[in-house]
């Protein structure tokens, strides 16, 4: 078997390799044109319905019927069309109520593969019989997903578990339609009328080599163990255990979990649970995902969260996850406060940090052009603010300016909003800046690096004055969430302010409270309003106690900051 031909094959574990698969069907031109060609047809047939509906004024009465009809085009047209569907059946401000409700049965009711092929695969994975291996295992799927299907079963020690179970030749299928894919948009970039920067077979690589790790149930396992350790300290998140003895690159064992689809909103409500709690859990949590530990999941559709009956939120599928660098997490939360402040100047600085402009852009006509835009998709109030209205005006951006789409940032996006699209099903009310607003705040108020400290104090400081009402903000909107202690935060902040670290801040802070010639007693007066009911004397005096004994040992975490920015 030939090196290229292992890439494509059932029997590889091997990653994604592009260039392998484009020369394996350099070879094999016949089987690029009759996928390519079966494509066309599933998708000019459909066009063609919708076109006759329209022609014959019959698209009301028949939009059930091609609602359907799309669910099962993508459904024959095997996973990587499924997961395109997967991806629209989250965006209800995208799809039309018909269409959504067929789309959303892609999440986990599709057609299984036979039971016979499975069970081989099991035994052929794992070296043994079904019945050696498992107690119990359920004659059919309990669910079929776009990559493989789901029986439940029991151990002989006893614990209930999800045995997942790979679809037979799956590589080679997805490997097909990733190269058609590349070629495609190879050919219709320069046709676009938008302006995406970067190549956008990037953006199709960067897809096919988290596909590849998606279907290395190995790396699942490992992926959920680790999401497992980040969330240890989280009561309101669940991830199964995994059964390495029972696992392998096509077979994955994991603890059964006991819940409710999160779009099983009758099932929820009589189990007493309350969908506007659920849906602050999963923002947070996705928040965290990424501005906290870096790793994140970027596949939250509904078939992978589950409510369980004592109000947390189970994750169970984790073979599309990415890191991030503590650079792009810091830079993303304060970009989400210059956002909300409106300092379109800083925002420009931190598109360039993330790769969205290049370091050479000349950003001063920009800066105008991300008011406008900007300045519109946010409103009159911050609780108008949502990601895909965002991203909408973004594409008017692109078009007139040199911002490009790094490769990694397509699955941020989409993780973003796909939660978001998650949040509006069960409420279509919901506005994820009354939640990801505290959340960032109280992130950047807490300041536990060095580096977040200093993005602090690129916000609170700008063209040189101390931004009081900026504070005042932050401290407010981190206040919204239950969870935030302000005292831990003022531990840290005194502690700061005594360092070494600190001594830059201690002098600009000064000259803050003078500034303009005048004392800012009424500013700080307005600071103390705010937290005066939290931070009562005994507990102040702890926290100065703390903050002394802490800062006696304590090594000088960074540098004296740069001259504070514009």
């Amino acid at each position: 078997m030939s090196a290229d031909l292992a890439i494509v094959s059932s029997q590889s574990q091997t990653g994604y390799d592009q260039k392998a698969i484009a020369r394996y069907y350099q070879r094999r031109p016949w089987q690029v044109f009759w996928r390519g060609l079966n494509i066309m047809a599933w998708f000019g047939i459909f066009v063609f319905h919708l076109q006759w509906d329209a022609w014959t004024n019959q698209k009301e009465q028949n939009k059930q019927k091609r609602a359907t009809e799309l669910r099962e085009l993508l459904t024959n047209l095997g996973p990587s069309f499924i997961k395109i569907g997967q991806a629209l059946s989250t965006r209800p401000d995208l799809i039309h109520k018909d269409y959504l409700e067929e789309l959303i049965k892609l999440q986990d009711q599709l057609p299984p593969f036979d039971n016979q092929t499975a069970f081989k695969i099991i035994e052929s994975e794992l070296k043994g019989s079904v019945k050696q291996l498992y107690r119990e295992i359920s004659s059919d799927p309990v669910a079929a997903a776009s990559l493989g299907q789901v029986y439940r079963g029991v151990l002989f020690t006893g614990e209930e578990v999800a045995v997942k179970v790979q679809r037979p030749n799956l590589k080679p299928i997805i490997s097909l339609d990733l190269h058609l894919l590349r070629l495609l948009v190879g050919w219709l970039q320069p046709l676009l009328p938008v302006n995406i920067g970067d190549d956008l077979t990037l953006i199709v690589d960067e897809f096919g080599i988290k596909l590849f790790e998606e279907i290395d149930y190995q790396n699942e396992g490992k992926n959920a163990e680790k999401f497992a350790v980040n969330f240890a300290d989280d009561p309101e998140i669940k991830v199964p255990k995994i059964y390495w003895k029972y696992s392998s690159y096509k077979v994955l064992t994991l603890e059964w979990i006991h819940g409710y689809k999160l779009t099983d909103t009758e099932k929820i409500l009589a189990a007493g649970l309350d969908i506007n709690d659920l849906i602050k859990i999963g923002v947070t949590s996705g928040l965290r995902q990424l501005l906290e530990h870096g790793f994140f999941h970027a596949d939250p559709h509904p078939g992978n969260l589950f409510a369980t009956p004592d109000g947390r939120m189970a994750y169970i599928d984790f073979g599309m996850m990415d890191q991030l660098t503590e650079e792009t997490k810091e830079t993303i939360a304060s970009s989400v406060v210059q956002l909300i402040n409106r300092d379109y100047q800083a925002l420009a600085d931190d598109f360039v940090r993330l790769g969205f402009l290049t370091p050479d852009t000349d950003i001063n006509p920009i800066i105008p052009a991300l008011e406008t835009v900007l300045g519109n998709a946010i409103g009159e109030s911050v609780k108008d603010f949502n990601f895909k209205t965002i991203t909408d005006q973004f594409s008017e951006l692109m078009y007139q300016y040199p911002f490009r789409v790094p490769a990694k940032f397509a699955l941020i996006i989409r993780s973003i909003i796909t939660q978001e699209g998650l949040a509006l099903t069960l409420n279509p009310d919901f506005k994820i800046v009354e939640v990801s607003y505290p959340y960032v705040s109280k992130r950047l108020l807490t300041g536990e690096s060095p580096q977040l400290r200093r993005r602090l104090l690129d916000i609170l400081f700008k063209d040189g004055k101390f931004q009081w009402q900026r504070l005042e903000n932050m401290i407010a909107i981190a206040q919204s969430d239950r969870h935030f202690d302000l005292l831990p935060t003022a531990r840290l902040g005194l502690t700061y302010l005594l360092s070494e670290e600190g001594k830059y801040f201690r002098q600009r802070l000064l000259i803050a409270l003078t500034e303009d010639d005048r004392l800012h007693t009424e500013e700080v007066q307005r600071l103390w309003g705010l937290v005066k009911d939290e931070l009562k004397p005994a507990r102040l005096f702890d926290v100065a106690l703390t903050a002394l004994r802490e800062i006696s040992s304590e090594r000088v975490a960074a540098v004296i900051p740069n001259p504070l920015p514009r």
